[in-house]
């Protein structure tokens, strides 16, 4: 439990930060979403591209691991997102609960994490499940954020608006371009290799910060019914994925104890602040959001610890 606490310790103390830095008047009432526009259109871009373009077709063909860590967030995906509609929820709004179910922080807390616990062999596999989630599964929510937007405008040519939304979603651009560089086989130039580095370093402190300049913005007092959708949506990320992960990757598939363990290691950690950046962004109920990245990653520390229990038996 004492290395998962230091692991998630930077992550607190950055959300504190952001906490301070709004009560004390250091950053004004606007700074949430000029952080987070930051870390939409430059922060993050440059290190999905940075990801996808150094990443080698070898090291990321596991099909196993990716069929098991694929499926276990669609699952909890899919479910998430008819329980949220069925609940009469819009589909933009439903598609970012979705992913406060299913979207785990593989980059912040997932590499450290697998290092410490796995070593080496693990680094892989995290790097497919980071890959997996920021790139594929955000891609996939931001297609129906956008399509559930055009949607409620009740505009006509939805599919051709939401298209052209998209052809213009940095978030979608980036690691499309850099997938393609990495097929090319060209390696980056080192001085862009460097930018890129450090403009995507940017991306989690930043969206960590904006979650603490929420916060500390936000009204006290959660409705019953939306702290109790905020405990489904945790339990869905930290115990029913894990769970869903391992049957697949175990049971079904029959992958080696190593795969087992690292795919449902990646699977157990807490929502990352990809659901937040999108709900702020977007302009939608970004405060449901920011309890569960919260709520998510102070539980996990406890979750975590038993699964590792479990696991070590």
């Amino acid at each position: 439990m004492l290395t998962n606490l230091m692991i998630v310790l930077p992550i607190f103390a950055l959300i504190l930060t952001g906490w301070i830095a709004r009560k004390s008047g250091a950053l004004g009432p606007n700074a949430t979403r000029e952080v987070n526009r930051l870390v939409v259109y430059l922060a993050l871009p440059a290190l999905l591209f940075d990801i996808m373009a150094n990443a080698k077709p070898s090291q990321i063909w596991q099909p196993g691991f990716i069929l098991a860590f694929t499926s276990g967030c669609a699952i909890i995906f899919g479910a998430t997102l008819w329980w949220r509609m069925a609940k009469g929820r819009q589909l933009a709004d439903a598609a970012i609960d979705s992913l406060n179910a299913s979207y785990a922080n593989t980059g912040f807390v997932g590499f450290p994490l697998v290092l410490s616990l796995v070593g080496d062999s693990g680094m892989a596999p995290t790097l497919i499940s980071t890959i997996l989630t920021v790139c594929v599964l955000f891609a996939v929510a931001i297609v129906l954020i956008e399509g559930g937007l055009q949607s409620e405008t009740r505009r006509r040519d939805i599919a051709t608006k939401t298209f052209f939304s998209l052809a213009k979603n940095p978030l979608l651009i980036a690691p499309v371009i850099g997938a393609l560089f990495m097929l090319s086989g060209v390696p980056l130039p080192a001085p862009m290799h460097s930018f890129l580095k450090l403009l995507g370093g940017a991306a989690s402190p930043c969206a960590l910060i904006a979650l603490g300049l929420f916060l500390a913005g936000s009204k006290a007092g959660a409705a019953t019914e939306r702290a109790a959708t905020t405990g489904i949506l945790v339990g869905l990320k930290l115990i029913a994925q894990p769970a869903v992960t391992w049957i697949i990757a175990g049971p079904l598939l029959r992958l080696p104890p190593v795969a087992v363990h690292t795919a449902v290691l990646l699977a157990a950690l807490p929502t990352g602040t990809g659901p937040f950046m999108l709900a702020e962004f977007y302009g939608r109920e970004a405060s449901l959001t920011g309890r569960v990245v919260l709520a998510s990653t102070v539980l996990s520390i406890a979750t975590i610890s038993a699964y590792l229990a479990i696991a070590g038996r």
